[in-house]
């Protein structure tokens, strides 16, 4: 099969969301179930918008280690449930205290701040119940392992404290990477990993493991590059959130550290090391070369956004 022959990037991506979608909602606790109020804001948080890059990511690679359906459903959710709970935390006003995200009201601005902050707790800890209905104990064992380390301590909530801890400061790009790899790229890194651990993980060799974590590290710094781009040149109705705010809140950003076109210079280089490290998993024997087009398309989209 050729390249020609495989659907567009863009018809993928639309079927692989509004599958997603129609998972999600099946998947999540029911409206009109009590208590009403926290599942609304729940339901609020997760359905109905954003890129859904974390998902796309973990279906690509699942294709990667042939996965079926319905392991990699389970993971796809857990991940967005998890990022979903870390953008209403984040939103609120003892955070980043913002009142738009993906074209809507916050969920504090829209439930209060008290039913927000238990909606992000109560998908946090719906997360891992979804990977606990994975059939094969191994598998969800390790897609729970994975999950829970992105977003802890190591990951994403460590990279959110660092975060705070960097307003009005001026850190270097040492700094900046790891705050940022840990806040952003470690659950983009759990994405590609529970994919590709959702299938046959055990077939590939050390060098193809050590390609797609290579390709999400990358990733996940290119992913936050261009948001810090386009948090500088796009307005609200585009970004679908409040832009220039980390300018205004004295955030360290690549777009302050690198300039406007030093931060899509950084983009471009991160994504070409993306693409070289899928050389590291195409090299295995194990993996077919059409099953990672997708994630290279994946590597394009991100990065074209800035441009």
């Amino acid at each position: 099969m050729t390249e020609s022959d495989i659907p567009s990037f863009e018809l993928w991506s639309r079927e692989r969301a509004k599958h997603f979608e129609w998972y999600a909602d099946a998947e999540m606790p029911k409206t009109g179930r009590e208590p009403k109020m926290l599942i609304g804001a729940m339901r609020y948080a997760v359905l109905g918008g954003g890129k859904r890059i974390r998902a796309l990511l973990c279906y690509a690679a699942g294709d990667v280690t042939g996965a079926s359906g319905a392991v990699l459903d389970r993971a796809a959710l857990a991940l967005e449930m998890i990022h979903g709970y870390s953008l209403v935390h984040d939103d609120m006003p003892c955070m980043d205290n913002d009142t738009l995200r993906r074209g809507k009201p916050t969920v504090h601005v829209r439930y209060g701040e008290a039913t927000a902050m238990l909606a992000g707790d109560a998908l946090q800890t719906e997360a891992f119940t979804v990977l606990a209905g994975v059939e094969d104990a191994e598998t969800a064992k390790r897609l729970t392992a994975t999950l829970a380390r992105a977003a802890g301590v190591r990951g994403m909530c460590g990279g959110q404290a660092l975060d705070l801890a960097m307003v009005g400061a001026a850190p270097g790009e040492a700094e900046l990477l790891r705050m940022q790899a840990m806040k952003t790229g470690a659950l983009i890194l759990a994405a590609v990993l529970m994919g590709a651990q959702s299938g046959g993980w055990e077939k590939l060799g050390p060098a193809a493991r050590a390609g797609l974590a290579a390709y999400a590290d990358a990733l996940g710094v290119a992913f936050q590059v261009v948001d810090d781009i386009l948090d500088c040149t796009q307005d609200a109705a585009t970004l679908g959130k409040t832009p220039g705010k980390d300018e205004k809140d004295d955030k360290p950003t690549w777009v302050s550290l690198l300039g406007l076109d030093g931060a899509r210079e950084r983009a471009r280089a991160l994504h070409d090391r993306a693409y070289e490290a899928l050389g590291l998993v195409a090299g295995d024997p194990a993996v077919s070369d059409d099953a990672l087009l997708r994630l290279r398309q994946i590597a394009d989209f991100v990065v074209e956004r800035s441009h």
